[in-house]
């Protein structure tokens, strides 16, 4: 009974976090506009930003509450699961493009700060140097992206047109349901990790980390179906670097997070996925169906690993 309990409540979990992350973002984005924020900074913060919203909420409280294993394996299971298996089905579906820029600039980026929190967890604990670090180095790569985007001339993401009174309740509603929703999945997942005798790290890097990469996931493989794949890529390679950069560097600015000996070749696999997207995207500017499988072959045997 307290397994399905606990099952059940990791599932709101993770609805809570998915709803919350949606409603939040347009509220967000509705208040922006309303200040009159241009629209190309809104999509380069509140809007990319809300799908690793989850990946925040759930980090920083495991942090908070001393579940550490939770903290790091939720990050590093998400990045790679983000490759390996969203971006691994959405072009198992369809061929995925890859742009000039994603190749050149932010895959690299993202596989250096990977190595980044590598070096700083090798001495088991990032700390709040550590955090500073990292938020620096995410403060560089938005500086980028508002460049390039201003040089492209892109407009961001489209935003509802809500009244103020509506994209206030939303962010506020939104801001509740992420909260709850991390402490049920938090105190869920640790609850079952101690009842099946498994340990945190491992409930981190595979059910936590599928639960709050949802948002990508839905997002990537719905893009796929619709023929709109070529977005997938820079959504995911950009959660990525946010969850290591900002997620990580805040949690280890509130509290010192411990990053135990395993969670280095977890890190490394991470690396690996990485390296993995990169010469897959190489040759062709896309991934294909068997670069897909690929991919998905390469997360059943970390599973298995993991196992």
């Amino acid at each position: 009974m307290e397994i399905i309990l606990q099952v059940l409540l990791l599932a709101l979990g993770f609805v809570l976090l998915v709803k919350g992350a949606d409603w939040f973002v347009d509220g967000a984005s509705g208040i922006a506009a309303k200040m009159h924020i241009p629209q190309l900074v809104i999509g380069l913060t509140i809007v990319a930003m809300g799908t690793s919203a989850p990946e925040a909420a759930v980090s920083i409280s495991a942090a908070l509450k001393g579940s550490a294993d939770i903290t790091i394996g939720n990050i590093v299971g998400s990045n790679i699961l983000n490759i390996l298996i969203i971006l691994g089905l959405a072009s198992a579906i369809v061929p995925v493009a890859v742009a000039k820029s994603t190749i050149r600039i932010d895959i690299p980026y993202m596989l250096a700060i990977t190595a980044v929190l590598f070096l700083l967890g090798w001495d088991g604990t990032i700390t709040l140097v550590d955090g500073l670090i990292l938020l620096v180095l995410f403060a560089a790569y938005l500086a980028y992206m508002l460049y390039m985007a201003k040089r492209g001339n892109d407009e961001g993401e489209p935003v509802k047109d809500l009244k103020l009174w509506q994209a206030l309740l939303l962010t506020a509603v939104g801001l509740v349901l992420i909260v709850l929703g991390a402490n049920f999945a938090v105190d869920a997942a640790t609850a079952l990790a101690r009842i099946f005798g498994l340990s945190e790290r491992f409930i981190g890097l595979t059910i936590v980390a599928l639960g709050t990469s949802l948002p990508e996931l839905f997002t990537s493989v719905t893009a796929a179906r619709k023929g709109n794949a070529d977005i997938a890529i820079g959504n995911i390679v950009g959660s990525n670097i946010f969850n290591i950069l900002f997620i990580v560097g805040l949690s280890a600015m509130i509290v010192p997070v411990p990053f135990v000996s395993n969670f280095l070749i977890d890190t490394l696999v991470a690396i690996a996925a990485g390296i993995l997207l990169l010469v897959c995207s190489l040759r062709e500017k896309k991934l294909v169906r068997w670069h897909g499988i690929v991919m998905l072959l390469c997360y059943g045997l970390y599973f298995l690993y993991l196992l």
